[in-house]
C-alpha cells in the first residue's frame, strides 16, 4: 500500500504544542500505532520513518512525534524528564483516540521503548507492544552523561554532549529516572509483548531484552535483530523490524470489526481540524482522508471530492465490465480505467447535444480511458464501450439528480 504522510500538531502534558507526523496507509486501515522515538532523537530519524512507512504499506497507520523540548515541538528540553514522556505520549494517545482512533499497537525506541512498556497499562485499547533495543532500567540512560554527572548532582544541571549536540540536563531528570521501575509495570500491563534487541547493540545491551522479558506475561516473543546498531540505522534492518512487528501484530488485531470503529449506514464526511480542508471519510468500515492540494491551501493529504467522483466512476466502470465478462463466461485480461475531469464550455462540447450546447456555460466532462492487459473475447471487442456506459454510476452523473439537505447544530 502506498502511504500518504501527513504532519498534524497536539498538545503536550505541559501545553507546549507537538510536533507530529502520521503515515496513512492508502485503503483500509486496519490498525493505528503510536511510535516513542529513543532518547533525544526526533520522529524524523530513519528508523522511525524507515518502520512507519514499512508498517503503513501493511495497512498499519503510524503516529510518530517529537517529545517536549526536541524536533519542531515546544517547550524545554531541560524541564522534561521520563515521567513528562510518558504524559505526553498520553496526550497523544487521546489526540489519536479523538482525531482518528486509539493506537492498538505502542512501539517504542531506545528509552522511547522503556516508556511505551510504563504506559501501556494506561491505554486499554492497546493490544499489542512492541520495544526496539529498550532499557529494562530507565536509570540505564544515565551512563550517557559520563563525568557530567557529579557536576549535575552537585550544580544542579549540566550541559550534556548527546550524540554531537549539547543538551541541559538537569538534578530532577536524574531524581525521576531512578524512581522510575519498570518490572513491575511490565508483569502488569496485560498486553502481548515483542522484545526486538540486537545482540551487538553497544548503547542498550541485550541484557536489557532478557529483563523485560522475563518481567513480561505470556504472550510474549523476542526477536534478534542480528548485527543491528542501536540506532537500526541500516534501511534492511528497519525494514525487517517492521515486517516482524506488523505480522505478529496482526494476530492481535481485531480484523473484523477494527478497534473504536463503528460502522455507519450513510457516508460520513468530517473536518478534522488539521489545515484548511482535511476531513475523515467515513464508509461503512473504512475511514479515508479526503483533501485539498497544497497549490490550493489543502495538505494533500487524500483525493479531492473531484478525485472521489473520477475514481467513483472509474471503479464503477471496472466492476460493470469484469461483471458483464463473467456472467457471458468470456475471456476478458486486466482492467485499468483512468479517468480525468475539466469543466469546458458547453459549446465547445464535441459530444454534446444540440440543446445542451445551446445553453451554453461550463459543464463537466469526465474523460474515461479504458485499457484491456491480455485476452479480450471476440464478442466483447465491440461491446466494450456500449457495456461501459451501462455502468450505473456513469448513468448517475449523466442523469439529474435531486439532493435533499437537512441541517442540525450540536450545541455544546
Amino acid at each position: 500500500m502506498t502511504a500518504t504522510s501527513i504532519k498534524s500538531e497536539f498538545s503536550g502534558h505541559s501545553g507546549a504544542t507537538l510536533a507530529a507526523r502520521i503515515d496513512i496507509p492508502a485503503g483500509h486501515v486496519r490498525a493505528y500505532a503510536l511510535f516513542a522515538h529513543c532518547f533525544t532523537c526526533t520522529k524524523d530519524i530513519l528508523a522511525a520513518k524507515r518502520i512507519a512507512a514499512e508498517l503503513s504499506r501493511a495497512g498499519i497507520a503510524v503516529m510518530r512525534f517529537d517529545f517536549t523540548g526536541l524536533g519542531s515541538s515546544e517547550g524545554e528540553f531541560a524541564s522534561t524528564n521520563f515521567s513528562s514522556n510518558v504524559a505526553d505520549l498520553l496526550s497523544a494517545v487521546d489526540y489519536m483516540r479523538d482525531k482518528f482512533e486509539a493506537p492498538s499497537i505502542l512501539i517504542g525506541h531506545s528509552l522511547g521503548g522503556a516508556a511505551v512498556l510504563a504506559v501501556a497499562g494506561d491505554v486499554p485499547e492497546a493490544k499489542a507492544v512492541a520495544t526496539i533495543g529498550a532499557p529494562a532500567d530507565v536509570a540505564h540512560v544515565v551512563h550517557n552523561f559520563g563525568t557530567k554527572i557529579e557536576e549535575i548532582e552537585s550544580q544542579g544541571e549540566a550541559t550534556v554532549q548527546l550524540a554531537g549536540r549539547p543538551f541541559t540536563i538537569q538534578k530532577q531528570f536524574l531524581d525521576d529516572v531512578r524512581q522510575n521501575v519498570l518490572t513491575e509495570r511490565i508483569a502488569s500491563m496485560r498486553k502481548a509483548l515483542m522484545v526486538l534487541h540486537s545482540p551487538i547493540d553497544q548503547t542498550v545491551g541485550i541484557e536489557n531484552a532478557a529483563t523485560i522479558f522475563t518481567a513480561a506475561k505470556h504472550p510474549k516473543s523476542f526477536v534478534s535483530l542480528d548485527n543491528a546498531d542501536h540506532l537500526v540505522s541500516r534501511a534492511q534492518d528497519a525494514s525487517y523490524a517492521a515486517s516482524i512487528i506488523a505480522t505478529w501484530a496482526s494476530r492481535y488485531l481485531e480484523e473484523d470489526e477494527p478497534q473504536g470503529l463503528t460502522e455507519v449506514e450513510a457516508v460520513r464526511v468530517s473536518e478534522t481540524g488539521e489545515g484548511k480542508f482535511q476531513n475523515t471519510v467515513h464508509a461503512g468500515r473504512h475511514r479515508l482522508f479526503t483533501d485539498e492540494p497544497v497549490s490550493v491551501g489543502g495538505l494533500d493529504s487524500g483525493p479531492s471530492p473531484y478525485d472521489f467522483l473520477s475514481a467513483a466512476l472509474g471503479a464503477c466502470t471496472s466492476m460493470t465490465l469484469r461483471m458483464y465478462a463473467n456472467h457471458k463466461k468470456a475471456d476478458l485480461g486486466r482492467i485499468t480505467v483512468d479517468v480525468s475531469h475539466a469543466k469546458i464550455h458547453a459549446n465547445d462540447c464535441m459530444e454534446c447535444t444540440s440543446e445542451e450546447q445551446q445553453k451554453g456555460g461550463r459543464i463537466d466532462r469526465f474523460e474515461r480511458a479504458i485499457t484491456i492487459d491480455g485476452a479480450v473475447a471476440d464478442e466483447l471487442r465491440e461491446k466494450i464501450e456500449e457495456i461501459a456506459d451501462k455502468c450505473p454510476v456513469h448513468r448517475t452523473l449523466e442523469a439529474s439528480s435531486k439532493v435533499v439537505t437537512s441541517v442540525s447544530v450540536n450545541d455544546a
